[in-house]
């Protein structure tokens, strides 16, 4: 069994949609959904705003090079390009920590770099992979709380927790899809509250959310690999 986190952005297209991708081409590998950020771009090329959020993913059946090739493939299927640098994308998929049955994964293969380079100055993978793991650890560089707080005050101006976009959960089950066409559509509300729905094939989408009772504490533009 491998876990994995993995930061996404999108600024080209339908950007909720393409995030909704994402999760629906994880399938059931999905075990949590951060809260959505849309935040200011940056890298020196005038664009517009990103969506950012973060995912944190399990399989049996996937290695490091296996969650790369996935978010590859997720990638393509969102017909992302890469004319220019920093520039604006329709789906960014980066892996940016695994754990391995040993511990966490570390590799510094120029295709395959873990952790994630940049992630300790990016709040916008910081701030939402907080949401959902308060405790996170990112290996060789200590909690990601603290990470956070070093970048400053100022660190988390230009982003906007989006409370009317929510990214579901699928059940446990479901098979990783091409489309998010059997996905229910946003609802809106606090992420904090409404984020997984039930298991099993939900007879009525509006139905099958649940509240959740855990507390979620309330990220620089994203940044292509």
């Amino acid at each position: 069994m491998t876990k994995a986190v993995l930061s996404l952005g999108s600024n080209l297209g339908d950007r909720f949609e393409h995030l909704r991708s994402a999760v629906a081409g994880l399938g059931d590998a999905v075990r949590a959904a951060s809260p959505v950020y849309e935040t200011a771009a940056w890298g020196g090329v005038e664009q517009d705003d990103f969506l950012n959020a973060v995912l944190v993913v399990e399989d049996s059946g996937t290695d490091a090079w296996g969650w790369l090739r996935r978010c590859q493939e997720l990638e393509r299927a969102a017909k992302r390009v890469r004319d220019v640098h920093w520039g604006p994308r329709t789906l960014d998929v980066d892996v940016v920590t695994v754990d391995g049955p040993d511990g966490p994964v570390l590799s510094d293969h120029p295709e395959l770099l873990l952790p994630h380079p940049g992630t300790p100055e990016r709040a916008t993978v910081l701030r939402p992979w907080l949401d959902v793991e308060p405790d996170a650890v990112l290996p060789g560089h200590g909690p990601v709380a603290a990470l956070l707080a070093a970048l400053g005050p100022r660190a988390e101006d230009g982003m906007h927790r989006r409370h009317d976009l929510v990214l579901l959960v699928p059940p446990t089950g479901s098979p990783a899809r091409t489309s998010t066409a059997q996905l229910p559509a946003e609802r809106t509300g606090d992420p904090a509250e409404y984020t997984r729905y039930e298991a099993g094939p939900p007879a009525h989408p509006a139905e099958t959310w649940i509240r959740r009772s855990t507390h979620r504490t309330p990220g620089r533009g994203h940044e292509a690999r």
